[in-house]
């Protein structure tokens, strides 16, 4: 298990949420939402690339 990529996605989710929570209190809904939604979409790139690692180690081991 990839550790660091547990570490990685823990540190965006509370960047996130503290910018959100600034955001917030400072009347930008708005922009809040887009910080969530940006954090979601770095997040999961991340996931899609492991992913694709995964499918690739499959492949190798059955030899496809």
């Amino acid at each position: 298990m990839n550790v660091d990529l547990i570490f990685k996605v823990a540190a965006i989710g509370i960047i996130v949420a503290v910018l959100n929570q600034l955001l917030i209190r400072s009347g930008r809904e708005d922009q809040a939402m887009m910080t969530t939604l940006a954090g979601l979409i770095v997040v999961m790139m991340m996931i899609i690339q492991q992913i694709g690692v995964l499918f690739k180690s499959i492949k190798s081991i059955f030899g496809l």
